[in-house]
C-alpha cells in the first residue's frame, strides 16, 4: 500500500523507537504508565513473536490547515515565497514534533486555487490579489507534499467543492474566475456565492479540479468539507424566513427534461453524484489515495440512536445525504465535525461518535472532528483537558480510527500548551495512520538483508551494502552507554534492502 509506507519508510529512525518514546518523555511518572496503557488498545490483535520488534500503533492525527481567511496558512496574503515557505516548515515541524502523522491543507476555498493550475486562478490567500501567482514562483501544494514527507506526515488536499466567494470578502475576482467564465452557472446568496449543484457543467468544473491535482501531485487524500449546498441565511427584515437558494432555473431544466424528483430530493442526489463521481474517478486514477468527508457532527436529528440530538438539520438543509454516502461506501473516511464539548446535553461528543460508527456497513474509518481552536483568551476557552478527553473517548469507542484538530492554529501557538500536553501525553508515542484494507489488503514484504553494525560518532556513515541504491538506511543511538572507546559516541548503523 503505496501511502501506508511512506511514513514508515520517512520516519524509519522514529517508528524504531516508539516503544521507548513514553518512558523517555514520562519517566516513572504514574500519569506516563496510564498514557502507556490507553495506548495499548491501538496496537493490532496479533502479539508480536519472539524477537520481532513491537506492532506499530496506528491512529489517525491530523490537523486541519485552513487557508480561506488566512486562518493558519499563509498567516496573512502577501507575504514573500521565503515567508511562506518558512510558515509550511514551522507548521510541518510542530506536526512532526506533537506527532501528529497527517494535515488536510485546504487548497481550494473559492473555485480558486493555492497550487499551479490551468483550470482555476491562484488565491487571493497567497498574494492579495486573486490570478496573481507568488513571485519569486513557487508552487504551494508541491512545497508542502515535499515538506510533508520528509517528516513521515500525510498529505491531504481538502477542497471546497461548489463556493465561489466567501462571507464578508470583498476582492475582486480574476478575469479567469468560474464566476467571469461561466457565470450562467454561479449564484449569488446572502453573503456568499456558489456554483448551482444543480448545473452538470459546475459539477464538471470541481470534478476537473479534483482529478486535476489527484493526477499531478502526490498527495496522500483528497478531502471535502460540510460547504455542499451554503447554510442557509436569513432575508432582510425581522420577520423574515431563510432565503431560497435560487435554483429555479436549473430545477426546471430538470423536469422539462423529465425528471420526477421533488426539489429537495433533487438537490440532494446532485450532491450525492458528486460524492459518488469523485471517489470512483479517484480510485480509477489512484487507487492508493484516500477520499475523506468532513460533515456536520450531526447526521440528522432524531435518528433512531440519538433521538435527544437537538440542532441543525444537514440533510434538510445542506442537503448532505450523510448515511446514504456511508452505506455505499462513497468514502474512505468520514469526519464528522464533533464541536460539541463531552457534556453538552443535546451534542455530546462520545454519543455522536458512537453513532457514526455503528452506522458505517462499509466499515470505512471514522475520525472525530475536534474543535481544538475553542482553545482561547476568552471567558468560554476550552481546557486542554477537554480536548485530550475527547482523544481519549475515540481511542475507547470501537470502529473509531482517530481525529483531526481543527484548526492547525491553536497547535501551532500552542494555545494553553495543548500541543505540548499532548506530545508529552496522549500523543507521545509515534502512530502510523490506519490501513485502508478494502483497497489493499497485502502488506508490504519485509526487508531483506537488515545489517545492525555498531559504529563510532552519531551519523549514519557510507559505503558498504548501504552505498547501493537499492538500499535504505537509518541509525539510531545505541543502548547502553552514551559513549564508548576514548569517548566516542556510540550508534547503530541499520541497511536494509526493500
Amino acid at each position: 500500500m503505496i501511502h501506508r509506507c511512506r511514513f514508515l519508510l520517512g520516519s524509519a529512525a522514529t517508528v524504531l523507537t516508539a516503544a521507548n518514546l513514553v518512558s523517555c518523555r514520562g519517566g516513572d511518572d504514574p500519569k506516563a504508565r496510564q498514557t502507556t496503557s490507553i495506548l495499548g488498545n491501538l496496537r493490532p490483535a496479533a502479539d508480536a513473536g519472539a524477537g520481532d520488534p513491537p506492532p506499530v500503533m496506528r491512529e489517525f492525527r491530523a490537523a486541519w490547515v485552513a487557508t480561506v481567511g488566512n486562518i493558519d496558512w499563509p498567516s496573512k496574503p502577501g507575504l514573500s515565497t521565503e515567508q511562506q515557505q518558512a510558515e509550511i516548515v514551522r507548521i510541518l515541524n510542530r506536526c512532526a514534533d506533537t506527532n501528529l502523522n497527517a494535515v488536510v491543507l485546504q487548497v481550494r476555498t473559492v473555485a480558486d486555487a493555492l497550487y499551479d493550475s490551468k483550470i482555476e486562478p491562484w488565491s487571493q490567500f497567497l498574494t492579495g490579489t486573486q490570478g496573481k501567482a507568488p513571485d519569486p514562483y513557487y508552487d504551494p501544494l508541491a512545497v508542502w507534499v515535499a515538506e510533508a514527507h520528509k517528516r513521515g506526515i500525510e498529505l491531504h488536499a481538502w477542497f471546497n467543492p461548489y463556493r465561489t466567494r466567501y462571507a464578508g470578502s470583498k476582492a475582486p475576482a480574476a478575469a479567469t474566475h468560474i464566476s467571469k467564465v461561466r457565470p450562467d452557472l454561479v449564484r449569488d446568496y446572502g453573503k456568499v456565492s456558489w456554483m448551482d449543484p444543480g448545473e452538470p457543467e459546475a459539477a464538471d468544473q470541481s470534478f476537473r479540479v479534483f482529478m486535476d491535482v489527484v493526477e499531478r501531485y502526490d498527495v496522500d487524500g483528497i478531502h471535502i468539507d460540510d460547504y455542499f449546498y451554503p447554510y442557509p441565511e436569513k432575508g432582510p427584515g425581522r420577520s423574515a424566513g431563510e432565503m431560497p437558494f435560487p435554483d429555479d432555473a436549473s430545477y426546471a431544466k430538470y423536469t422539462n427534461g423529465g425528471g420526477k424528483l421533488a426539489r429537495n430530493d433533487w438537490r440532494r442526489d446532485n450532491v450525492s453524484r458528486l460524492i459518488e463521481r469523485i471517489y470512483k474517478g479517484t480510485k480509477a486514477r489512484k487507487p492508493h489515495v484516500l477520499f475523506g468527508i468532513s460533515p456536520f457532527g450531526i447526521p440528522r436529528p432524531g435518528l433512531p440512536g440519538i433521538e435527544y440530538v437537538a440542532g441543525f438539520d444537514q440533510y434538510a438543509k445542506l442537503y448532505a445525504d450523510t448515511v446514504l454516502w456511508l452505506k455505499n461506501g462513497w468514502c474512505d473516511y468520514f469526519v464528522p465535525q464533533l464541536y460539541w464539548a463531552t457534556g453538552a446535553p443535546q451534542q455530546p461528543y462520545l454519543g455522536l461518535l458512537q453513532w457514526w460508527t455503528t452506522h458505517n456497513p462499509k466499515g470505512r474509518f471514522i475520525y472525530g472532528g475536534l474543535y481544538t481552536s475553542r482553545l482561547n483568551n476568552t471567558e468560554k476557552s476550552w481546557t486542554p483537558e477537554e480536548i485530550t478527553g475527547q482523544v481519549m473517548q475515540t481511542r475507547v469507542t470501537p470502529g473509531a480510527h482517530g481525529e483531526v484538530h481543527f484548526s492547525m492554529i491553536a497547535l501551532d501557538q500552542n494555545r494553553k500548551k495543548v500541543a505540548d500536553v499532548l506530545r508529552d501525553g496522549l500523543y507521545a508515542q509515534p502512530a502510523l495512520p490506519p490501513a485502508a484494507t478494502w483497497l489493499d489488503a497485502t502488506p508490504p514484504a519485509p526487508p531483506t538483508e537488515v545489517t545492525a553494525t555498531p559504529t563510532a560518532g552519531g551519523g549514519v556513515t557510507g559505503g558498504g551494502a548501504a552505498s547501493s541504491p537499492a538500499t535504505t538506511e537509518s541509525s539510531e543511538p545505541a543502548t547502553g552507554p552514551a559513549t564508548g572507546p576514548a569517548g566516542q559516541t556510540r550508534a547503530v548503523r541499520v541497511a536494509w534492502r526493500p
